[in-house]
Order: C-alpha cells, then structure tokens, then sequence
C-alpha cells in the first residue's frame, strides 16, 4: 500500500481508490482538462492518488470540468465525448464499483451493456433468436440520450437501489461538473451525463432499468426486447402489437424527459419461412444492431436444407469504418518497412475485428479483407521498382504467392482471406 489510513467521515478507503486507479490505468484513455496522463500519475503515485482519497473520504472531492472531444460518425455528424480527468476517472471507479455490486443483480436479464459476464455477442444471438420467433421488430433510437439525461429523475432511480450518501454526493456532483470546449470556455451542465466518464454507463442502465426495462415487462409483458446501453430493439407477434408499442414506449420516453429519433426509429418485418405474410408491402425488412445488420438470408438447416431466415452480419457501416480506418493508416506508403513489419502493425486491430465480427458469417468479412489486400498490393507497387510500370495485377500476384508461402503472415490471411 502507497500511503496509510487516517480515520475519515466518509466510508472510502485507502485500497478502494489504488483498485481503481490500476482498472483506469488497464482501460488507458487521454488525459483530461490538467493535461496529466496516466503515466504521470502511475510513476507519482503517492502525490497524486493520496489526495483523492483524502478528499473523497472528508467529503471534500470536487470533479475538475470534463473536457469535450468531438468524435466524428459515419453519418457527417459528430458525437461529443466528456473526458473527465484521470484522477476523477479514478474517483468514479471507486463509486462505480461499490455501485455496481450493489445494482446490477437487480437489472434486467435482457440489459446486456456494460455490465460483468454481459456482453454483446449475447444481445446479438439473443435478438437472433427473438427475430426467429416473432415477426416484427421496433428498432429504437433515443436522441442524444446521454446529453438528455434529466439529473433529478437520475438521483430519483439512484435512490431506488441505494441511500448511501457518499454516493449520492459525488453522484450528484459528477452529473453537474461543467464542460470545457475547445476553446477554453468552460459550460455549467443543467442535465446529461458526459458520455465517456467512467460511471457513465452504469448511470444510464440505472436510469434506463426504470425508464423503460422494468416499466415493458410490467406493463407489456407480451413483447421481448435487447438493450444495450440506449441501443434498444424490441419483438412483437404482429403488426398492431408493434404500433401500439412503438407509440406507448414514445409516451413514456416523453413522460420521462426523452425523445425517439424521428426516422429513425422503424417497425421492421422479419421476414422469413413464415406461413403467412403481411397483405400490405412492408417499408423496413433491416435493422442494424451493435454493428450487425440483420435482414433475411438464406440459412442452412439441421438436415442440410436451406431456408429463408432472418440473421445478422457485420453491416455495411462498419465495414466501411474499418476500410476508412485502413485508408487512414497509409499502409500503401510505409516503404521503409517490411511485410511482417506491417502485418505486426494492423495485427491487434485484425483480431480485434475478427473476434468481434466473425462470430457470426464470418464470410461477410471479405469485402473488408479484399480491400485490405489490395491496400498490400500497392504497398507492394510502392516498394519495389520492378512493378511500377506493370499493370497492377503483376503485384498481387505477387502477393498472392507470398500468402501460399507464409499463410499467417497477417491475421486475415490465417482465417483464409487469402489475396
């Protein structure tokens, strides 16, 4: 242990605040509005750590502004991130993990975001099952959910699980720590919660557990629904059951200070090996979900035949984050390097990707990868004189007779998305 403990007026101890301190220093993350990063703090830990938890347990901890980052989305628009500082991040490890333990036994068994033993592969086979089984879908999108969070209705739920008063102290103070912008003004927050702090995500299934998941299984027990932080899509046997949903769940949103996206948020029909379909054309037969688009393809039975069904693939959105990823990198231009030296470059974020979105249809993974190729093929162009005046193709096969030789070489290539 890096300091002693004095007798404090607050129940927050000494191995609390250096626990959190390693989980923030493992997520990593960029340096707040004081500029320290976390290998400043991890090398002075002492002078840095010690006075968290000496002002955390008198009570006295006050959150420095959270500094906004714009983060640019597939759509042109640009989602805006508030980046606490390191030693807040700390402090909400702390409270986030005594929160957690007590909280998250009572959520929902179908609230899958950013919680332990939860993850998002099981939304996904969860929603593919309920896609199965019932014909229509509400694919939900609430706006600007995180900025819109009102802060006495979010104390209100907090207090439903715990009246513990440290907690609602630094609760309460956190959702009311000011914004930097970029410019240096510093903005006071009247409501939201900055999407990028530590206990962020844990204050939304808070909020969202009584916002939406315990008020639908009271009072429509005959749907099914995933929830995945504000990423929500909900099953209904029929059309009518969806509309009445869609526009119940819209009156209750409203009730609690929230909006649904206009356009976007659609009923969708599941369309597969049904008996009977709708007698009317149906708008929206897709859906994206955590990355994955579901939409009918044909699927192989347990006895070897094909039918229509309705299941997911990595969507046409992030294929084309990743590809604008690869682009980004400039791999085509790294002429000073190697091959093995580029294949030990994109490596992490290879398996990254492969672990994420081959888990299901893995083959959709090839529009990626070929491009992938052809970005090593002009690598291969660019760094030997001898192809530069040859027609392009002269270099993938080049390439071509370097992946039979070495097979895994690059991560893509051990999968078989040979060149």
């Amino acid at each position: 242990m890096i300091f002693e403990e004095k007798q404090k007026s607050q129940p927050i101890e000494k191995r609390q605040v250096w626990k959190a301190f390693q989980k923030v220093k493992q997520n990593g993350g960029a340096s707040g509005v004081d500029k320290l990063s976390i290998a400043e703090v991890s090398a002075r830990a002492r002078k840095y750590l010690y006075p968290i938890w000496n002002r955390m347990a008198s009570g006295s901890y006050f959150p420095r502004p959270v500094r906004e980052v714009e983060i640019p989305k597939a759509d042109g628009r640009v989602r805006k991130l508030g980046i606490p500082t390191v030693l807040d991040r700390t402090a909400q490890m702390v409270i986030r993990e005594e929160l957690e333990a007590i909280v998250d036994k009572h959520f929902s068994a179908s609230s899958f975001g950013y919680r332990p033993n939860k993850s998002a592969h099981q939304a996904i086979k969860q929603c593919r099952e309920n896609c199965m089984k019932l014909d229509w879908a509400i694919d939900l999108d609430i706006k600007s959910f995180f900025d819109e969070i009102d802060h006495e209705l979010m104390m209100k739920s907090l207090s439903q699980f715990t009246a513990k008063d440290h907690i609602h102290l630094y609760v309460k103070r956190w959702l009311e720590a000011p914004i930097q912008k970029k410019d240096g003004t510093v903005l006071k927050r009247s409501k939201g919660t900055p999407q990028g702090g530590v206990i962020s995500p844990l204050l939304a299934n808070i909020f969202l557990h009584f916002v939406f998941d315990k008020w639908i299984e009271k009072c429509h027990p005959e749907v099914k629904f995933e929830r995945y932080a504000d990423d929500i899509i909900i099953h209904c046997q029929n059309f009518k059951q969806a509309l009445r949903t869609l526009e119940a769940v819209k009156a209750r949103f409203k009730k609690c200070k929230l909006q649904i996206k206009d356009g976007k948020s659609n009923i969708v029909y599941c369309k597969r090996n049904q008996k009977k379909h709708p007698p009317f054309k149906v708008q929206y037969v897709t859906f994206d979900f955590l990355g994955f688009t579901f939409q009918p393809r044909m699927v192989k039975g347990y006895f070897g035949n094909f039918h229509l069904g309705f299941t997911p693939s990595i969507s046409r959105k992030s294929q084309k984050r990743i590809n604008q990823t690869l682009f980004k990198m400039k791999l085509h231009r790294m002429v000073h390097l190697r091959l093995p030296d580029l294949a030990a470059i994109i490596a992490d974020k290879m398996k990254g990707w492969i672990h994420y979105y081959g888990k299901v249809r893995m083959s959709e993974l090839h529009y990626v990868f070929r491009f992938l190729n052809k970005r090593l093929a002009k690598w291969v162009r660019n760094k030997y004189r001898r192809f530069r005046r040859k027609h392009w193709f002269f270099a993938y096969k080049w390439l071509m007779e370097t992946a039979k030789q070495y097979p895994n070489l690059f991560v893509h290539w051990q999968y078989g998305f040979l060149p």
